[in-house]
């Protein structure tokens, strides 16, 4: 595997200045909201109400990459990528796209200030995957939760075993990222290790530390555990085909028995 980026979402300053210093490749700011809640109702899932001065205070304490989810776009993106620039954003990502015209307007309007990402997580994004790997895009994220919620799918990891992101993953050669990671031991319903073992599988560049892993943290050094967890990637990228495929169908094993014990979407680690 090439170099994995490891990105967490924070706006607490001693936070990010103590990750930055164990080794996190870059901190989000999420300024998602309009709209998610009424989405996502029912959902485990985190809605962030972010803010520009969380984004200035953030840029405040770090010098590594900085990125801020924007809302989907609507009249109010214009602005939002303006206050996003002016804050110190060195990358954007736009969640819920569904057609390359709206991401090549974002585009547009950076105009080179900072890099423009997407995240893929609604079936119109599927469907024109092709198309949007074309455009000039910094990376690609596929959202697990949003897309399992339009796919009405029992699980939100059913995209990893069914096909669909093995489909579309070809189409991508920027940095290419899914779900979350939490320390290697951690994570449910499904192990981290085989989110992990997924991740390598199909040549994941990037992942998100978001909640379980800051739960998972507590009372943890990260200058000990993101060493730890970076290990745990790199032996994933080590294993052999007979490996790759044993833990394969442990995940499509688990994720089966996890979709038939829960009654909806489960956390994304």
């Amino acid at each position: 595997m090439t170099a994995f980026e490891l990105l967490l979402f924070s706006t607490d300053p001693e936070t990010v200045s103590r990750h930055t210093e164990a080794g996190v490749d870059g901190f989000i700011v999420d300024w998602e909201r309009i709209g998610k809640e009424t989405r996502q109702a029912g959902a485990d899932t985190e809605i962030n109400a972010d803010t520009p001065e969380d984004l200035r205070r953030v840029r405040a304490a770090t010098t590594v990459r900085l990125i801020c989810r924007l809302n989907q776009t609507g009249p109010w993106t214009p602005g939002e990528i303006e206050e996003a620039v002016a804050g110190g954003a060195d990358e954007l990502l736009i969640p819920m796209v569904r057609r390359p015209a709206e991401v090549q307007e974002a585009i547009r309007l950076a105009a080179g200030r900072c890099g423009v990402g997407i995240l893929v997580e609604t079936l119109d994004a599927v469907r024109h995957a092709a198309e949007l790997a074309r455009l000039p895009i910094s990376r690609a994220y596929v959202g697990l939760n949003d897309l399992s919620i339009e796919r009405r799918s029992p699980s939100i990891f059913g995209a990893l075993t069914d096909g669909l992101i093995d489909g579309i993953r070809p189409f991508f050669s920027v940095p290419f990222g899914l779900a979350g990671l939490t320390l290697p031991e951690g994570g449910r319903p499904i192990p981290c290790r085989l989110l992990i073992g997924e991740m390598a599988r199909l040549s994941c560049s990037f992942s998100f530390l978001r909640r379980s892993f800051r739960r998972d943290m507590t009372g943890r050094d990260p200058r000990v555990e993101i060493p730890r967890l970076r290990a745990a990637i790199e032996r994933a990228g080590r294993r052999s085909a007979g490996e790759i495929a044993r833990d394969r169908a442990e995940l499509v094993e688990t994720v089966a028995v996890a979709a038939g014990a829960v009654a909806g979407p489960e956390e994304v680690s």
